[in-house]
């Protein structure tokens, strides 16, 4: 409500009503605040670098679904001259943890041992990379029927997780669990930063792939409601996956507490046989073949009290389920430990795996066209190159460069990535463009735009959100990402092969250097841009960046070029065929004399001005 939908609605109708990509829109607003388009380009470009990696593993682990028992279900047998025995990685971890660090990724013990490539995730990297560019290299219209396609099919798949889900055993433990709100933790910073990336990714805000796509809408669309409603399913799709999270959690917890249940209820029974403990202690309806969780916690609780002192040196566990589902997992533990751990104890757990894997690399493959899009669009707009070479190059490029991740350390770049590359300046990105808007575009103005291109007035709501709460709000979270990021010493977990478990580590001072980097690069094209526009360092003249000179309600100067046009992509006619736009009232007249007529950028049409030569020029002449 404070962040969400505004910006999402504000970054719908600006590419809506200026009709170009990010690096156009805030050049268009002002040409000193380019630099916000240039600096969501390189997010996209770092996100779309370690985002593609996951799609990879995916791959591998939908490839491996095709079989009974799954590979992950057991851990593996070593032999060797005498006899037979469990891989000890495996046996002091679990057969998915080991399946994951030791088969998947081959882990390294730190981010300083690279280990070479692992071939078997460059192979799938290759193929999540030859995927995302072959379904991009049409442009819009492909990666929109791909969309129904990839937007649908995991709600599918999600409903039968549900289902299938709430009638496993313990299902209702994680469900009760994650609606139990521990208000406590609603006073950390933290909590509230970890809601702010949620929904920037979510909704992708800064990105700039929402005003890359709104650019190709039509001048007229509602895109109010399009903001409102997207959000919402947005939402409910969060708490839907979230149910399904939770059910599996609670079924894992489940299991993994009758373990110990079975295990304690032995050290009870030995502990009774050497006399430690005396059987007058124990309640007689209690049979410790098949004994339940609540016996279990009673007899727990009797010991506790009789043997006050003892007590810690007998050994017993607890076996409280909440205890199990505190253990947090996220990222990629939760899809590649947690979730396959639990599918294995499915019926049928090779159907379910496959459909999962497939999920995901569905829902990644749709992000990634979003991601792509947010880079692609805006150099295409702004520099004029065909679109089918920028994206072949695009992905190539991205793809050696991702060859990082798929080191045998790869694991620990993407979790760097992740942390540093995108979360800070996405903010500030964000941050910048809401200040764009209500600050140097003008709020009064900016509800004016909306009210002539929508044919009615937003809420009184957005004006109030856009110029002060949203504003205040996102400084509030940056100066809080700041002091966190300065007060956590900046590390990783990193699995140490010899105790199979993992270990916070700290960054290297190389590695510390590479987090700022990629914090500073993100952000640099803004004081470049402001800094390279304000001071007049590039010669309006030259045919380069600058010399499509900006001003609001013109363009000065720029070629007339429509080969390769966007617009005639989506309508499969050329420009000449077009229909008429409706401009609706707003037409900004060129200086009279002028002896040519220039296009609007790239060809589009109804971007809010329009250049007209004679005052008498009929309107379905231009």
């Amino acid at each position: 409500m404070i962040i969400g939908i505004p910006l999402f609605f504000l970054e719908l109708s600006v590419g809506q009503r200026i009709r170009r990509g990010s690096i156009g829109v805030w050049n268009y607003i002002s040409p000193t605040l380019g630099g916000i388009g240039f600096a969501s380009c390189v997010v996209c470009f770092f996100v779309a670098l370690y985002y593609n990696v996951i799609i990879g593993w995916s791959l591998f682990y939908f490839s491996q679904s095709f079989q009974h028992p799954l590979p992950w279900d057991q851990c593996p047998l070593v032999k060797n001259a005498s006899h037979t025995f469990v891989e000890p990685e495996c046996e002091k971890s679990s057969a998915t943890t080991y399946y994951w660090y030791r088969e998947a990724l081959n882990i390294s013990n730190s981010l300083s041992e690279s280990g070479g490539l692992n071939w078997k995730m460059t192979l799938c990297l290759l193929a999540a990379w030859v995927l995302v560019c072959l379904a991009m290299i049409k442009g819009i219209q492909s990666s929109g029927k791909i969309m129904y396609f990839s937007s649908l099919f995991p709600y599918v798949v999600l409903i039968c997780f549900l289902v299938r889900g709430l009638l496993l055993n313990g299902s209702m433990d994680g469900i009760r669990h994650m609606f139990t709100p521990k208000l406590e933790i609603m006073l950390e910073p933290k909590v509230w930063r970890e809601a702010a990336t949620q929904v920037f990714f979510a909704l992708g805000l800064g990105f700039g792939g929402v005003i890359a796509f709104s650019s190709y809408n039509k001048r007229d669309n509602n895109c109010h409601f399009d903001a409102v409603l997207v959000s919402f399913i947005n939402f409910f799709t969060s708490v839907l996956a979230t149910l399904v999270v939770f059910a599996v959690l609670g079924f894992k917890a489940n299991i993994i507490n009758e373990k110990c249940i079975t295990q304690n209820s032995e050290k009870i029974l030995k502990l009774l046989k050497i006399g430690n403990l005396s059987q007058d202690m124990i309640p007689h309806h209690i049979n410790f073949s098949s004994i339940t969780a609540d016996d279990y916690n009673l007899v727990y609780d009797i010991i506790q009290k009789v043997k006050e002192e003892e007590f810690p040196a007998l050994g017993l566990k607890s076996c409280q389920i909440e205890d199990e589902l505190n253990k947090a997992v996220q990222g990629t533990g939760l899809a590649f430990i947690a979730f396959t751990e639990a599918m294995t104890h499915f019926p049928a757990s090779p159907f379910w795996s496959v459909m999962f894997f497939l999920m995901l690399v569905n829902l990644g493959l749709g992000s990634m066209f979003g991601t792509i899009e947010g880079i692609i669009t805006p150099i295409v707009d702004t520099f004029k190159v065909r679109k089918e070479i920028l994206t072949v190059i695009c992905c190539l490029v991205a793809f050696l460069i991702g060859l990082i991740f798929v080191q045998r350390s790869g694991n620990y770049f993407v979790t760097m990535f992740d942390d540093y590359s995108a979360t800070l300046p996405l903010l500030i990105v964000v941050i910048l463009e809401n200040i764009a808007i209500s600050q140097v575009y003008g709020m009064d103005k900016f509800m004016e735009d909306l009210k002539d291109m929508l044919g009615f007035s937003p809420n009184q709501y957005y004006y109030y959100m856009w110029k002060y709460v949203s504003p205040v709000v996102l400084l509030f979270l940056l100066v809080a990402s700041i002091v966190q990021m300065g007060l956590s010493p900046p590390g990783y977990n990193a699995w140490i092969e010899e105790k199979a478990t993992e270990e916070f580590l700290s960054y290297p001072p190389w590695g510390m250097i590479v987090c700022i980097s990629l914090m500073i690069l993100a952000i640099l094209p803004v004081p470049i841009v402001f800094i390279v526009r304000r001071c007049n360092l590039i010669d309006d003249s030259s045919g380069s960046l600058a010399a499509v000179s900006y001003k609001r309600g013109r363009i000065i100067k720029e070629p007339v070029n429509l080969e390769g046009d966007d617009a005639s992509l989506i309508h499969g006619k050329i420009p000449s065929e077009l229909p008429s736009p409706n401009f609706g009232k707003n037409i900004y007249r060129k200086q009279t004399g002028s002896p040519t007529l220039d296009t609007a950028p790239n060809g589009r049409y109804g971007i809010g001005y329009l250049m007209a030569d004679m005052p008498d020029m009929p309107e379905s002449d231009l």
